[in-house]
């Protein structure tokens, strides 16, 4: 995204009220979105309808005075709080007579200048290509303003005027590069987990407080802002508990609600971090009156991940803003200030208490030639007794999880 420092652009917004989510909210969330992007919201346009019309999505009488608006108000760009088809966006322009872009398009603009590392590039640009190989017929008009202000910027935009053919060819080779990406990712996950690395994967809504409280848990250094999707690429932290555990924290990227599929799929293997991870923490806003939507969206999310077994705390963060503390809470939800530090160490002990234990005791029978393990359970965990036979040594231990693996084949169950 490049920034106009001398001119902000102004933007209108429009959306169809079919009574599928409160349209008030959502585009309160779109101008949200816009700011984000860096352009300023001068008016917002809805009309209640069943269904949107196929050719201009709102009607044709609404959307002449959104074109009377724009013209008095000098827009530079209109923004659908949905997904249009290429048809719709050119009928939309020609009444409008401005550059029309949809939600999809607004979102892929701002998670490309908030992309940092070569994966979030690709990721980014996948979307983008998979977002535009079905509009390429229609959206001709657009493809000769690229780079010109919010919805055209990204580090796909010098292949959009391709054609097709050059476009799949893209989509392929970006496929095969984020596979061998996976494939690393999943290579580190299976050594944390052969190495006994516990992760805490922290999820939810976008602008909720989950990089401020990465940072205030850990030193860290992740950029904090108070603007939707600040943290793109996922972060991982060192953490020690009270009891001497170290966990992993790992920060993800942001949700929203009805996030483009285009992004979901681009980003799986990212998400799947909170997936794979020992305990996720659901950060939510307790002073944000959509709270309970925000906790569903994220929810939902690791539902569709396959993550549904994955315990979860339920962390309610920027209590410092409320006039009352709430109480009654469910279990495994807690309270803090991510800018204050209250709450914390109830945080960290709820963390503690949901893991599993970091030490498991067992009876071993450990053959004389790998004898070498009782020395590295001695190092993190303990002997209770040992006993030699004729078998190898026969010990009552306190083995460590990080060496669990090494331990469990000689499990001595008489």
């Amino acid at each position: 995204m490049y920034e106009n420092e001398t001119q902000v652009q102004k933007v209108l917004l429009l959306g169809a009220d079919t009574g599928l989510y409160d349209i008030e909210v959502s585009l309160n969330e779109l101008e949200e979105l816009t700011n984000t992007a860096g352009g300023e919201v001068v008016g917002k346009i809805t009309q209640k309808r069943q269904t949107p019309d196929n050719a201009t999505y709102l009607g044709s009488g609404i959307l002449e005075q959104a074109a009377e608006f724009c013209k008095n108000y000098s827009v530079d760009i209109a923004i659908f709080d949905d997904e249009l088809t290429a048809s719709q966006i050119r009928n939309s322009e020609k009444i409008l007579d401005c550059p029309v872009i949809d939600r999809t398009m607004l979102i892929l603009d701002i998670f490309a200048q908030r992309a940092n590392t070569s994966e979030g590039r690709l990721q980014v640009e996948l979307a983008q290509q998979k977002y535009l190989l079905p509009r390429l017929m229609g959206i001709g008009n657009d493809l000769s303003r690229l780079g010109g202000g919010i919805g055209t910027r990204g580090p796909g935009e010098t292949k959009l005027e391709s054609d097709r053919r050059h476009i799949r060819r893209r989509i392929q080779a970006l496929e095969e590069q984020l596979d061998k990406l996976e494939n690393k990712r999943k290579l580190l996950r299976t050594r944390r987990k052969k190495d006994g690395v516990t992760t805490v994967a922290i999820v939810g809504y976008t602008n909720v407080g989950k990089s401020t409280l990465l940072n205030a848990l850990t030193n860290a250094d992740v950029l904090a802002e108070n603007k939707l999707f600040a943290t793109l690429d996922p972060t991982s932290r060192a953490l020690e508990l009270p009891n001497g555990r170290t966990v992993i924290l790992i920060d993800t990227v942001g949700l929203i609600r009805r996030l483009p599929h285009h992004l979901v799929e681009a980003f799986k293997s990212t998400l799947e971090e909170a997936a794979n991870a020992d305990i996720v923490l659901n950060v939510c806003d307790a002073s944000n009156e959509e709270m309970p939507e925000q906790i569903a969206v994220t929810k939902e999310l690791m539902y569709s991940l396959g993550a549904e077994s994955v315990p979860v705390i339920t962390v309610m963060n920027k209590c410092d803003k409320l006039d009352n503390i709430p109480v009654g809470l469910e279990n495994n939800t807690v309270l803090i200030s991510a800018k204050t530090g209250y709450g914390f160490d109830n945080l960290v002990k709820t963390i503690e208490k949901t893991l599993e234990p970091s030490q498991k005791r067992l009876m071993l029978l450990v053959p004389y030639s790998n004898s070498g393990i009782l020395n590295e359970i001695r190092i993190d965990g303990k002997i209770f007794s040992e006993e030699y036979i004729a078998e190898g040594t026969l010990v009552d231990a306190l083995v460590d999880i990080k060496i669990l693996h090494k331990a469990k084949d000689f499990i001595y169950n008489k």
